[in-house]
């Protein structure tokens, strides 16, 4: 299956479905809407996978683990090698998303999708870091869709194993690099206002850091009609695997939940290349990265949880999980007014 042929079968989510779980919804024995943007995340679960009978028992977070040759242009706080360090912690339980998904339920796959060295971590490799986006493109674009085409086949693999709802992270010193040069590119926004400290930069660091943004835009001239060829010359691999989660979300019908900037970018550029696959994308919460809103505006989404996180690693996402969860247990087992007894509750504003 080529990239061209995913794009071209994914579908608008089913209304019908959304129909039948709002009514669902209506007839449960409280006020009308009182779960507020949690009654919508259902009714959009019960679109995007066609029906209205939504469970969301089994729950994965997909982390892809890359690494970004604009590190040597000075934009982090920290070297290289913490990227690989930290995705092998993934698979012992060592890092905040880990410790955060035992909690929750959710079973956690961390990806090499193009880590600079060997490791522990399941090998999906496209090649061993990306190339310096200040000075040439990131990569080619076969290895942008290589990479894309990996996420997809990736949430192919997880609506076999039947998990129903899939987190998306990642793991790569120099992301925030690359996603605030992908921002920049598609939201029309200056670096400046894109660009935030990321893990912690000094002033230093951060002038830094924009500069190479300036560079990697004006050396590679994304052309920001075309998401490929962004994701090829400013992204990275684990923005473009996780891309293609989102894009495999779409195609085989399963919810992505969104994690902060880094995921928002790679959404955004699954977006551009299938505005459907939008319908299939569900945020979770609102990164304090400066560039956040911007991209959320390009979304026409909302972020329903405002913590001021900027962890990374898909812990917004994990975070959000439990919530939903929630929602849908009362939705799937609370009575109605009529098993009730009870009168049916009406809009706000309708005449008795």
């Amino acid at each position: 299956m080529t990239i061209e042929k995913i794009i071209d079968s994914i579908e608008p989510i089913d209304r019908k479905a959304m129909e039948e779980a709002g009514k669902r919804w209506n007839s449960i024995a409280k006020p009308l809407h009182s779960l507020g943007r949690l009654e919508e995340d259902i009714i959009k679960i019960a679109g995007m996978t066609s029906n209205a009978d939504v469970c969301l028992d089994k729950k994965a977070l997909i982390v892809m683990c890359a690494d970004n040759g604009v590190v040597e242009e000075g934009v982090t706080q920290t070297g290289q090698e913490v990227t690989a360090i930290v995705a092998e912690n993934f698979l012992t339980g060592n890092t905040s998303a880990a410790i955060m998904c035992k909690k929750a339920g959710v079973d956690l796959f961390p990806i090499d999708i193009g880590m600079a060295v060997v490791t522990k971590v399941p090998d999906y490799k496209v090649a061993y870091g990306t190339r310096n986006i200040a000075l040439e493109p990131a990569m080619s674009r076969e290895a942008a869709v290589q990479a894309v085409m990996t996420g997809v086949k990736l949430a192919g693999k997880a609506k076999d194993e039947g998990y129903q709802i899939l987190a998306t992270g990642e793991m790569g010193i120099g992301n925030t690099t690359t996603s605030s040069a992908i921002a920049s590119v598609f939201t029309g926004c200056s670096p400046e206002q894109m660009t935030g400290r990321g893990a912690g930069l000094s002033t230093d660091g951060l002038r830094r850091k924009v500069e190479a943004i300036k560079k990697a835009i004006a050396v590679n001239r994304p052309d920001k009609a075309d998401a490929l060829d962004v994701l090829s010359k400013v992204g990275g691999f684990d923005i473009c695997g996780m891309a293609g989660i989102f894009l495999g979300g779409a195609y085989y019908k399963i919810p992505v939940v969104m994690d902060g900037f880094i995921s928002a970018a790679a959404a955004l550029a699954a977006v551009r290349m299938c505005p459907a696959a939008s319908g299939y994308i569900l945020a979770s919460h609102a990164s304090k990265e400066p560039g956040m809103q911007a991209l959320l505006k390009e979304l026409d989404m909302s972020a329903p949880l405002c913590c001021g996180m900027s962890l990374g690693e898909g812990t917004g996402a994990v975070a959000y999980l439990p919530i939903l969860e929630m929602a849908a247990e009362v939705y799937r087992k609370m009575s109605t007014f009529s098993e009730n007894k009870i009168e049916d509750y009406k809009e706000l504003g309708e005449e008795s």
